[in-house]
């Protein structure tokens, strides 16, 4: 779910409709500011998060000591006490997978109850002029899918951009270590990786927003429709039929 979650915000870094926009000083410190009780939180989080790269690093290096250094002179005491380590490594892996997890959902969760009390209280204070014009069905949209997107940037998000960004030099050192003629090699075919997952991002990326789109479509639909306003207005001009043929419809899917 998480690498899904990342692919979909990594295809908005190639949308020009994005990467066009220019926060100022004001929208950041405003965006620091929902974080900012959690700052301890976040500190812990990211701390386990750059242990949790680092082991998945360390192992490989270990299991090339059991081989090297074990296996092929016929040192058991090596075998042993490598294999050890690797064992404890993957407990202590285990135990800082759960912990991120839980410091993850804490500060999402808390970030959900923020902003969704914050635009209540906004929404609740407006005139009535406001609800007159507004649609009820964007107003619980984004108090639904805009709150839970804010809530992963920062959270699963910034997990993997920190986690990624770790793993990369501890790898790339790691292979400067055993061989800088692979490691060569390697950086030379990053293109040939990298070319086609631009190509595939694109085509993730209007399918991402087609889809938000077609979601929030539908919740302002069914939320203006489902009410007793919506249902009586349909009922006295008998146009049920007319709202099923306007609904929201993917375009990709055989049954619709």
């Amino acid at each position: 779910m998480y690498q899904a979650q990342w692919h979909a915000m990594r295809s908005f870094t190639r949308d020009k409709s994005v990467t066009q926009q220019r926060l100022s000083r004001g929208i950041v410190r405003r965006i620091a500011s929902y974080a900012r009780p959690y700052r301890l939180d976040l500190a812990i989080f990211l701390t386990l998060t750059t242990l949790s790269a680092v082991i998945a690093v360390a192992v490989p290096l270990l299991l090339q000591t059991i081989i090297d250094d074990g296996i092929l002179p016929k040192d058991m005491t090596v075998v042993l006490w490598v294999a050890g380590a690797v064992a404890g490594l993957a407990v202590l892996g285990a135990v800082l997978s759960f912990a991120t997890r839980w410091f993850s959902a804490r500060i999402g969760e808390g970030l959900i109850y923020d902003l969704r009390t914050e635009v209540y209280e906004h929404v609740q204070r407006q005139p009535l002029a406001f609800f007159v014009r507004a649609q009820t069905g964007s107003l619980v949209s984004r108090l639904n899918s805009d709150v839970i997107g804010a809530q992963q940037a920062i959270t699963s998000t910034l997990s993997s951009v920190v986690a990624n960004g770790i793993g990369l030099i501890l790898v790339l050192a790691a292979m400067l270590s055993l061989s800088w003629l692979v490691t060569v090699v390697t950086l030379v075919m990053m293109p040939f990786f990298i070319i086609p997952a631009r190509l595939v991002g694109r085509r993730l990326q209007r399918l991402t927003r087609e889809s938000m789109q077609l979601d929030a479509e539908m919740g302002s639909t069914m939320t203006e429709r489902f009410n007793v306003a919506g249902a009586m207005l349909a009922k006295l001009f008998g146009r049920s039929a007319g709202s099923t043929a306007r609904s929201p419809r993917c375009p990709t899917c055989r049954w619709t």
